[in-house]
């Protein structure tokens, strides 16, 4: 697996992870890049130094702790594929435990679909268009209710699709920090 942060050399872009996310729409890729307070909230809601949550995404040397160590960039890389979605096996129980998880991971198995289909640059296209704000541009987490830059209410198309999940996994994690 070879990677690069520019989708037109042909390698594959460290924003296009092996199991399908898109982490230039994670909030610790956004943080890292442009928001340091976001890191700052992140780190104390988290009780974490702020510098374990740096990430340059999943292909890059500076990942968040969630992705360090994980089961699927290992397996799919012991097994010589750049994507989950190249293997036969996919999709595996692991990678369905994981979509499950999380809101910010339904799109997944569809995204790796995508991947397949038009390639990762392309998709990566794609996916910058879905979690942006139709208003202003911005891109956005899949937990960004509202645009951080405009307000705009839902934040992108993403948000819009699965405003209930979201809302309900934002609830879930404030109560458990209560």
């Amino acid at each position: 697996m070879v990677a690069s942060n520019d989708p037109g050399l042909g390698h594959v872009p460290s924003v296009a992870a092996v199991c399908g996310l898109f982490c230039s729409a994670c909030t610790f890729y956004i943080g890292t890049r442009e928001d340091p307070a976001r890191l700052d909230r992140m780190a104390a809601t988290l009780r974490v130094s702020k510098e374990v949550l740096h990430c340059d995404g999943c292909r890059s040397d500076r990942r968040i702790f969630y992705c360090e160590n994980c089961v699927m960039s290992g397996c799919a890389r012991d097994k010589g594929y750049d994507f989950c979605g190249e293997c036969p096996e996919c999709p595996c129980s692991e990678l369905e435990q994981f979509v499950a998880e999380r809101p910010h991971r339904a799109d997944i198995l569809r995204d790796l679909g995508r991947i397949r289909d038009v390639g990762a640059a392309a998709w990566i296209g794609e996916a910058r268009q879905r979690h942006s704000c139709p208003e202003c541009g911005t891109l956005n987490s899949a937990y960004d209710l509202l645009c951080r830059s405009c307000g705009r209410d839902p934040s992108s198309p993403y948000v819009e699709e699965h405003r209930d999940a979201v809302i309900a996994r934002l609830r879930q994690d404030a109560a458990r920090r209560e």
